[in-house]
């Protein structure tokens, strides 16, 4: 990786990669400002503000500028506070939400132009989701959250090339990168989830200034019979994938999945099925007796919150998902609130929905093929049964949201945010001539 790393340069990543680096960037960017007004921003806000360090780094949801590794936890726990930002299936990682901050955070500590921070994203990205796939997912099913154990290393390899390591620096970031992995699935539905995607890009960040400065880690992280393989992984680490970087593009294959809604990723699939068979067949909410979700194991261990009470469970509960898809087309931002929750006809619309996985999904083929798909039932109380199936929801890497959709979806979420709509839309034009900027001191926070 460190070898391969210090040899990029812009010029020798191809136009498409970076135009889906730099749809990842905008669409970011756009989610860690709806989520800087969150619970868990405004927890690490007063950890870092607390600190006192100023510098030239933007935090989202303040006005105040503070050093790289601040700046890169506050905006990594905003980037996936609301769950809103994108899934990677290559370690079934949330990579944009730490890579992105990450590097953001650095480049804007060296002033660092448009072209080099895009350049930064792919590798970190390409690094990440590399090390997923010599990973094979296992350390997601052993119930390791795997942006917490891999996503310091993304984080460190972007901050790491912008930095301009020589290849034994690299390594070593690397290494003392792999060396804080951490991270637990019973974290699901609590602030320590976010704060975690916080905690792994500030580790990565720091991991490549130490390195700078002449610390060492471990460069066997991985193979060492004390590394990430051995006790994360059961011993897999599949090193092979790694003489492909440059070749195959993990951003392209298999690609980023990018959210409509800001829930857990499991349930847009169902989410998606439900909408399209109540606008097909004018189905009304007080018709429905029951709607039943057919998914894979693994969306059923995702989604543990069958009566959710806060906004965090809410995001990782499918009642919550179905209910909110019936009665306003899909989870909204506003709706991730305690009040929405407590609502009458919410309630009793969560209370229909159950899930259960049929043997169906026992058969590799068919769980490859549809990791989080879903088949629904919807049943209504004049005896029709409704039928529908996804593989795979809209904005997947197989169906990704329309240019119009991405451009409403960072619209709505800086509108979240609190920011004035003709100061969004200047930002996104400037975002969408990234490759031209040469300084992105000015480019985050968004002001309001």
């Amino acid at each position: 990786m460190a070898r391969w790393l210090v040899r990029q340069e812009a010029g020798s990543i191809p136009p498409r990669i970076r135009r889906i680096a730099l749809h990842s960037l905008i669409d970011t960017l756009g989610v860690i400002s709806a989520g800087g007004r969150t619970r868990g921003a405004a927890h690490a806000r007063l950890l870092v503000q607390g600190d006192g360090a100023a510098g030239t780094c933007g935090l989202a949801g303040s006005d105040q500028r503070t050093q790289a590794r601040h700046a890169a936890l506050v905006n990594a726990v905003a980037a996936h506070a609301l769950d809103f930002d994108d899934n990677c299936y290559a370690g079934f990682v949330h990579g944009s939400a730490v890579i992105v901050p990450a590097a953001l955070a650095v480049a804007q500590q060296i002033d660092a132009d448009g072209q080099a921070l895009l350049t930064a994203l792919v590798v970190g990205a390409e690094c990440q989701y590399t090390l997923g796939l010599a990973s094979d997912n296992r350390l997601y099913r052993r119930g390791w959250w795997s942006s917490g154990i891999l996503g310091p290393i993304g984080a460190c390899a972007a901050a790491a090339w912008l930095l301009r390591l020589d290849a034994q620096q690299a390594a070593h970031a690397l290494g003392l990168a792999a060396a804080s992995a951490a991270g637990i699935k019973a974290g699901f539905g609590t602030d320590a989830k976010a704060l975690l995607a916080g905690r792994a890009a500030e580790a990565g960040v720091m991991a490549a200034w130490l390195a700078q400065a002449g610390a060492t880690g471990p460069i066997d992280a991985f193979e060492h019979r004390h590394g990430v393989a051995h006790l994360f992984n059961d011993d897999h680490f599949d090193g092979s994938v790694f003489s492909a970087l440059g070749q195959r593009w993990t951003l392209e294959d298999p690609g980023l999945d990018v959210k409509r809604i800001p829930v857990c990723l499991s349930s847009h699939a169902a989410v998606d099925v439900v909408v399209e068979l109540i606008a097909a067949h004018g189905v009304r909410s007080e018709e429905i007796l029951a709607i039943r979700c057919d998914v894979p194991p693994i969306v059923i261990a995702n989604l543990i919150h069958d009566r959710p009470q806060t906004p965090q469970q809410a995001q990782f509960s499918m009642p919550f998902a179905i209910a909110a898809a019936v009665l306003h087309g899909g989870p909204r931002l506003q709706d991730l609130e305690a009040a929405r929750l407590a609502q009458a006809d919410m309630i009793a619309l969560m209370a229909r929905v159950s899930m259960c996985s049929s043997t169906q999904w026992q058969n590799p083929a068919r769980q490859q093929q549809a990791p989080e798909g879903a088949e629904v039932c919807i049943q209504l109380s004049d005896g029709r049964q409704l039928h529908g199936r996804r593989d795979a929801p809209r904005g997947a890497a197989r169906e990704p949201l329309t240019p119009e959709q991405r451009r409403e979806k960072f619209l709505e979420c800086l509108r979240y945010g609190g920011v004035d709509e003709h100061i969004a839309n200047e930002r996104l034009a400037q975002l969408e001539g990234m490759e031209a900027l040469t300084g992105v001191r000015t480019l985050f926070p968004f002001s309001t």
